[in-house]
């Protein structure tokens, strides 16, 4: 529904300061649309450079009444607060960009769409999480293509599987390669990129849903990137196995944050070592016949909040404590990684 004349106002409500807008960040980071403001409450007059370290010069101010002067012509929704809905205050804001005239792109579990009844011509709410029509059962035909199918795996769940691949994608097409990257989360879809929303769709129906833009991608390129969800390891994912089962991948990057020993909001939960962490991809990506046997060929360490010296030592204490390659793809590019995925 964007075009790439739309001027996005980002609702992003204490994501600057405490790192919590991954859509709105991420839509910073990798969109190619104009961004006019972003709206946080938090830090109205903040740089987006040294807020995140994304070398975008976006205004930031306290109110979608002030980012209205800067005639936005979409409000993105680029926070997830806790129960998938916005706070009341927040919702305000969403009726008075819509009152003046603003399409909404919503990212959010729960739909904005039955909030608006009544539109302007050429007004819009997308609610992305929405599950395609016509899903099939997932049939393995994935394993049939000829081009390399590289899956994002994670310790945990919010560390960076969406940007490795978005990185890697950039590295794969600088080098000439014809590369693709499928989207299975809100912001890849945000983003432009085609996929499907996994989080929206029956579980009987999820690996068929990642199938189907495989399949339909996978003949006319050397590689699909596809975006990672959850953990094996998170107690509330169920994101991993219809992955595996629908992409049916040549090639695993493990993604993990730098100094992360817990599952993020689960202390009682210690995570495996990195060791540990590959060979229990590497197992389940071989438990079935109906799996592709896929290995880890690299990890992809995520060292947000470490500055440049400590985060080249911790990538070498990873190459030294698995033997795989490591970089930070987002900080350093994914140029070392993509030497292990088209050796």
């Amino acid at each position: 529904m964007l075009k790439s004349d739309d001027r996005l106002a980002i609702l992003l409500h204490g994501g600057l300061r405490q790192g919590s807008g991954k859509t709105g960040i991420s839509m910073l980071r990798y969109g190619d649309r104009p961004i006019v403001a972003v709206v946080d409450q938090d830090c109205p007059g903040a740089s987006v450079q040294e807020m995140t370290g994304i070398d975008r010069d976006v205004p930031v101010v306290a109110s979608v009444a002030e980012a209205l002067t800067l005639e936005p012509t979409v409000l993105a929704i680029g926070l997830a607060p806790s129960g998938g809905a916005l706070p009341e205050p927040w919702q305000q804001e969403v009726r008075q960009a819509v009152a003046a005239g603003l399409s909404v792109v919503n990212g959010l579990h729960t739909p904005m769409a039955p909030m608006f009844p009544e539109l302007k011509e050429g007004q819009w709410v997308w609610d992305v999480r929405q599950e395609p029509e016509g899903l099939g059962i997932g049939s393995g035909r994935a394993r049939q293509l000829d081009c390399r199918r590289v899956l994002t795996v994670g310790t945990d769940m919010a560390i960076g599987k969406m940007s490795t691949g978005l990185e890697l994608h950039s590295a794969s097409r600088q080098r000439g390669l014809r590369s693709k990257f499928i989207a299975t989360g809100q912001t890849g879809l945000m983003l432009g990129h085609d996929g499907v929303a996994l989080d929206a769709v029956r579980i009987d129906f999820a690996a068929g849903a990642v199938e189907a833009p495989v399949m339909r991608w996978g003949p006319e390129h050397d590689v699909l990137y596809i975006e990672g969800q959850g953990s094996l390891i998170h107690p509330g994912s169920t994101a991993t196995l219809p992955l595996m089962r629908g992409s049916q991948p040549t090639h695993l990057v493990l993604v993990h944050k730098v100094g992360r020993t817990h599952i993020d909001h689960f202390p009682e939960f210690a995570l495996p070592s990195l060791p540990e962490a590959v060979h229990l991809y590497e197992a389940v990506a071989a438990a079935s016949p109906t799996f592709s046997g896929a290995k880890v060929v690299a990890i992809a360490l995520n060292t947000w909040g470490l500055d440049e010296a400590a985060a080249r030592e911790a990538i070498a204490q990873v190459y030294e404590e698995t033997g795989l390659p490591c970089s930070d793809v987002v900080r350093f590019g994914g140029e070392s990684l993509l030497d292990e995925i088209i050796l």
